[in-house]
């Protein structure tokens, strides 16, 4: 459960942080998210995951731009491409089996994105499985 809200905590910093233009200081960020003190989170994979899509941004846009298919990034929910950043960083830069990623990202996705039709969830289902065949060289 830790690393499922360490996901859910990166998720809402990287909203911000798209949504304030990557003008801002994640720290800023992580000190409000931080305030519950309830909510139990490894904080070194939620460090790992905020600092890490941020460092590596530009690959990451590249990687699902070079994946989406009949959409564009930009057209993408803040909440979708937050999600999304944080699977495709995973799928690079950790150990997670890349079939718990994607799982984890849909369940998140129902959770935090879908309103109802699961329309969100299958789109981000495909692209997922689409970066990680390419990723695996399938």
């Amino acid at each position: 459960m830790k690393r499922n809200n360490s996901r859910i905590k990166a998720m809402m910093v990287l909203y911000h942080y798209d949504l304030m233009n990557e003008k801002t200081d994640i720290n800023y960020f992580n000190k409000i998210i931080n305030e519950d003190e309830e909510v139990l989170s490894d904080e070194e994979f939620f460090d790992e995951l905020v600092e890490g899509v941020i460092e590596h941004l530009e690959e990451i846009n590249r990687i699902i731009n070079l994946n989406i298919k009949n959409w564009t990034l930009d057209r993408m929910s803040v909440v979708d491409r937050a999600l999304i950043r944080i699977g495709v960083y995973e799928m690079l830069y950790t150990d997670t089996p890349k079939n718990i990623i994607i799982n984890e990202i849909i369940n998140l996705t129902h959770e935090y994105s879908d309103l109802g039709d699961k329309n969100a969830a299958r789109f981000n289902n495909r692209l997922l499985d689409e970066i990680r065949k390419n990723i695996d060289g399938e």
